[in-house]
């Protein structure tokens, strides 16, 4: 038997042929989190970053991205002729094609509990993404503060979300949310940034794990390289009018 998956995991990295199409590392929160996964289960990949400019249908952006995703979003993986869109497919899809490194949690009921925080994060949270946007290369302490008086629906998902996080971590055996990484923590990994970038006070537990994020090197070398960018695009810096 260990010589078969051995055997199917040679030929799966033979042929395999991945590039991960995304978007600016200080904004692009979808981008982030398959590019992490394969970064921390050191899958390789080529990176082809699509720098924003607008999203205006003769931008080069969407012109750039358009060939390959109809709906014009990143991040887009694709693996020879294959075409993956959306960040959520594009981790089960790696999640299938290599098994053996355990993406998703191992016990089958923390996988399904994984799976829902995932679901949660991939269609829920509207606010915080609203008003709250990920900017990694900025520090908006005041910003933040007048977000949460001005909009009680922002601190009604933080707080849930605080809640939410800390019930799994509480009785985790590791830093992160199932013990060890997996693609959940990939997912949460954008939206603790936006609470670290704009001070918000969380929890002592969430704080803990905003922390082992933050030193996780797949989610290090994100940032690093986030901080290198040194863009200012205009439509992704509501609170700000320069660098």
């Amino acid at each position: 038997m260990l010589n078969q998956l051995e055997n199917m995991t040679t030929k799966r990295e033979k042929r395999m042929n991945y590039t991960l199409y995304i978007g600016n590392k200080n904004y692009s929160t979808w981008s982030m989190r398959p590019w992490v996964v394969m970064k921390h289960f050191q899958i390789d990949f080529t990176e082809h970053l699509v720098r924003f400019d607008s999203f205006a249908p003769d931008s080069v952006f969407k012109q750039t991205i358009l060939p390959l995703n109809p709906y014009g979003t990143v991040p887009v993986l694709t693996d020879d002729d294959l075409i993956v869109s959306d960040s959520l497919a594009i981790c089960e899809y790696l999640a299938e094609q290599h098994p053996e490194l355990a993406l998703w949690p191992q016990d089958y009921k923390a996988r399904a509990r994984a799976r829902s925080i995932v679901a949660k994060m991939h269609n829920g949270y509207n606010h915080i993404r609203r008003h709250l946007p990920m900017n990694i290369e900025a520090v908006l302490p005041e910003i933040g503060q007048i977000i949460l008086r001005d909009f009680p629906a922002v601190k009604q998902e933080i707080d849930f979300l605080d809640q939410h996080l800390s019930s799994f971590l509480a009785v985790s055996e590791g830093p992160f949310l199932f013990g060890k990484f997996s693609i959940a923590d990939a997912f949460y990994a954008p939206m603790c940034l936006r609470l670290k970038g704009f001070q918000i006070h969380t929890s002592a537990i969430l704080t803990n794990y905003i922390n082992a994020l933050c030193a996780n090197e797949a989610v290090a070398a994100w940032i690093a390289q986030a901080l290198e960018e040194k863009d200012f695009i205009a439509m992704d810096e509501p609170y700000r009018i320069k660098r």
